[in-house]
């Protein structure tokens, strides 16, 4: 049995080596359960020696496989791509970082084994995150409870083991815009969820930064929520509500001469021009993501595979 483990890359030089070597540390494990690992290293267009640390590994070691991209085109993008490549019947997802520990393997595919599709890892804690990070990242989860139909766990990790007929569903959705955590609720299957505590990067620095994890998570909103369409409906009935109790407040207020009445106007006009922008805004986001869907682009442009 080939298990294919698909590893995305952006300028991980000094991991691509340690986690190798943690892997091989279940070789035990894989010659037990007659597995064959391949490793798929999908380098995200690093300005690093990510890929001559994996053209090193190649050397002495032929399960070692390389897709290499023309540019950054994100971690989704890798993602894709690991996936259309993979040939085993099992294929996992797994950081090179070694956040996602590769001692849970053996006990994923023990779960495959009774009869799940796939066997996930969901963070109990964020230790060693920002407090702010943290915070929003739990409000996230807990918004898309609220507005989205898909189950999207708190805490799930991409690392997760799943089965042939699980990594086709999802090389079956062919959209452009792709949030994973989102793909792998919608499509189902049944899923065992295994709890770690956070562990942190063996090496290097963190990629995502506070502002790309937001946009990451304007990403999911919108691939599994219209919920912020109807923002604008709503608040247009409000301001119609309060157009009218202003009308009879500046009426009553200009009879007498006051001059408040206009002021109150133009704060609430300037203040409805500002929520207007803002609805325009949520519309146009979504106009944004159709407007690439339909020019129908390649999701990555591979310059070096092996």
């Amino acid at each position: 049995m080939i298990l294919s483990i698909i590893v995305p890359c952006y300028n991980e030089e000094e991991t691509v080596s340690l986690f190798y070597n943690e892997v091989e540390k279940q070789e035990e494990f894989f010659q037990k359960n007659s597995i064959e690992p391949e490793f798929i290293f999908v380098d995200d267009g690093s300005r690093d020696k990510t890929v001559e640390k994996v053209k090193a590994l190649r050397e002495k070691d032929k399960r070692v496989h390389l897709i290499s991209f023309s540019r950054n085109f994100g971690k989704e993008a890798a993602i894709f791509a690991g996936l259309e490549r993979a040939s085993g019947e099992l294929v996992t997802l797994m950081d090179a970082d070694l956040q996602d520990p590769p001692a849970l393997l053996p006990e994923m595919y023990s779960y495959i084994q009774n009869g799940y599709d796939v066997a996930a890892t969901r963070r109990v804690d964020r230790k060693g995150e920002p407090p702010v990070r943290s915070w929003f990242a739990r409000r996230f989860y807990a918004l898309m409870r609220k507005i989205s139909t898909t189950d999207i766990v708190d805490g799930a990790r991409d690392f997760r083991m799943m089965t042939r007929k699980v990594v086709d569903a999802v090389l079956a959705i062919k959209e452009y815009n792709r949030f994973s955590k989102g793909i792998f609720g919608w499509v189902g299957f049944k899923t065992r969820w295994l709890e770690y505590e956070n562990i942190e990067r063996a090496a290097g620095e963190t990629k995502w930064s506070f502002w790309k994890l937001f946009l990451y998570s304007l990403e999911g909103i919108m691939a599994f929520s219209t919920a912020p369409l109807l923002i604008p409906l709503f608040l247009g009935i409000m301001f119609l509500i309060a157009a009218v109790v202003l009308l009879v407040i500046s009426i009553v207020l200009g009879i007498g001469g006051n001059e408040v009445a206009v002021q109150v106007i133009c704060c609430v006009v300037a203040f409805a021009a500002g929520v207007q922008m803002c609805c325009l805004g949520i519309v146009g986001m979504y106009f944004s993501k159709i407007y690439l869907e339909v020019k129908n682009r390649p999701k990555y442009l591979v310059r070096e595979e092996f």
